[in-house]
């Protein structure tokens, strides 16, 4: 798929959105490589890498888009404030390129790569890195807290409790990885991720009583302060993507932070109910778990009209239904199903 032609194809650069630049210092496009030593701009090196073991194909079932500026690699280290002696997880480091930014920023860095190509790759790039551990696994799958927990113990990191994610994920996981992150704000401090743009306007970008506010949206906000930093091109991407990309910022809340509800599952269990209905007027979407008149009731009680529908509640005003809900009624479910 990668050939000499490809080259000539070299896309363009565009500086960073006005969103990013004040956060931002300014972009090199000079990388360090193993041994110290200041190596080409991620577009050369990229390629490179691919061609390296017989000309790999990014594999378009694993979502694989290889950024190729690096000034978003270093937008990506800078945002999430990366310095000597933090510790890192990276979901799908692909050539390493992100991965050089975040060990020459000082951080340790465990990537997991589902790929065994790319994992062996980069495990070739960085040789025996005391900085680096490379875990060949689905991130969806493997076990994020024992693997990120033994790291924050082996390491000497003065005290710190947290680490933090960064990454370029592959955009067919972006929001199935959100779901797994944002409740381990006991884990990590914050999650820098790129993602597609369309996504990520989904998940941060909702707005009430729009069609596009969804279940989804009140989980970010139970777990985390989102937001959207800025629009990547695509054409920073190899192989080009069909869509944009764009960064998001997750800063997870401790468990102290969370909106204290009587029971989370509970809880996201009739949020989801709620919207399975989406049209509805609450007093008929939730009628399985309660009766419509102490729907009614409780709606009142909190502030709302008896005619509300889901689109229309804060994630406040669902804290408070539901807390509401569960006093009086105590057959409410407590098995949460897959929130949307």
């Amino acid at each position: 798929m990668v050939s000499p032609a490809a080259h000539s194809l070299r896309p363009s650069f565009p500086p960073p959105s006005n969103a990013c630049q004040s956060r931002l210092r300014s972009p090199s496009f000079a990388v360090a490589v193993k041994g110290g030593k200041r190596g080409e701009d991620d577009y050369h090196s990229t390629l490179k890498a691919l061609n390296s073991r017989g000309r790999i194909v990014p594999r378009k079932s694993l979502g694989q888009h290889y950024m190729l500026n690096s000034s978003i690699n270093d937008q990506l280290s800078s945002i999430a404030g990366v310095v000597e002696g933090d510790v890192v997880l990276e979901i799908g480091p692909g050539t390493g390129s992100l991965t050089n930014v975040l060990i020459n920023a000082g951080a340790t860095v465990i990537a997991i790569e589902k790929d065994p190509r790319m994992a062996l790759m980069v495990k070739e790039r960085f040789g025996c890195s005391d900085q680096l551990t490379i875990l060949q696994e689905d991130i969806t799958r493997c076990h994020i807290r024992s693997h990120v927990s033994a790291l924050l113990e082996r390491v000497d990191t003065k005290g710190l409790k947290y680490a933090k994610v960064v990454s370029n994920i592959p955009f067919n996981i972006s929001t199935d990885v959100v779901k797994q992150l944002l409740p381990m704000g006991d884990l990590f401090s914050e999650v820098i991720i790129l993602l597609q743009d369309e996504a990520a306007l989904r998940l941060v970008g909702f707005q009430l009583h729009s069609s596009e506010y969804r279940p989804i949206n009140l989980f970010v906000n139970f777990y985390s302060d989102a937001e959207y930093i800025c629009k990547v091109e695509r054409t920073n991407f190899f192989p080009q993507p069909n869509v944009d990309a764009a960064i998001v910022k997750f800063k997870l809340k401790r468990k102290s932070e969370y909106p204290q509800v009587m029971s989370k599952n509970g809880f996201f269990s009739m949020v989801n109910s709620a919207f399975n209905g989406k049209r509805k007027m609450l007093r008929k979407s939730l009628q399985h778990i309660c009766s419509a008149p102490k729907i009614a009731d409780a709606l009142r009680e909190v502030g709302l009209q008896e005619t509300a529908r889901p689109q229309e509640l804060t994630l406040e005003d669902f804290v408070r239904l539901y807390n509401l809900l569960s006093k009086t009624d105590r057959s409410i479910p407590q098995s949460v199903i897959q929130i949307q």
